[in-house]
């Protein structure tokens, strides 16, 4: 399992296994959200409901919410956004690889964090957020109208 911290109060990572969940537990972690469509995974046991079981029986709250490759949109930054509001902390988020997770991390801090210094976060943990840079700025606006 690999890790990759960017809050203090989000980590995101890639595929997670079943045996990881108690590990997640141990360590710290009270909400999981799972972003990789349940379409792309072969193996029943890494299914959001059968992860979803696993964190019910460890002491985490899981949300599946899933992102689909190449269809970020405002709607699911907003439900991530939603989620993350309500989570208890800290929140893992994962995919394949951990990038789309990055994504609606990254977007959704857009006008609470400086632009620049989201993206130098998810730089360290090894995400590219620099094409990013529009939607971040135009989810930014939207945050200064409301």
């Amino acid at each position: 399992m690999e890790l990759r911290k960017l809050s203090d109060e989000f980590s995101v990572a890639p595929q997670i296994e079943p045996e990881d969940v108690p590990k997640l537990a141990e360590i710290g972690f009270r909400t999981l959200i799972i972003n990789r469509p349940d379409e792309e995974i072969e193996d029943a046991d890494q299914r959001s409901d059968a992860i979803a079981a696993l964190c019910t029986t460890h002491g985490l709250t899981p949300y599946y919410l899933p992102y689909y490759p190449g269809e970020l949109s405002l709607e699911l930054v907003d439900n991530f956004a939603t989620i993350m509001d309500a989570a208890e902390k800290p929140a893992l988020g994962y995919c394949r690889s951990g990038t789309r997770s990055s994504h609606l991390w990254g977007v959704s801090q857009a006008g609470e964090m400086e632009i620049d210094k989201i993206v130098a976060t998810a730089a360290e943990a090894g995400y590219d957020h620099s094409t990013l840079v529009p939607v971040m700025q135009y989810y930014a606006s939207r945050r200064d109208q409301a």
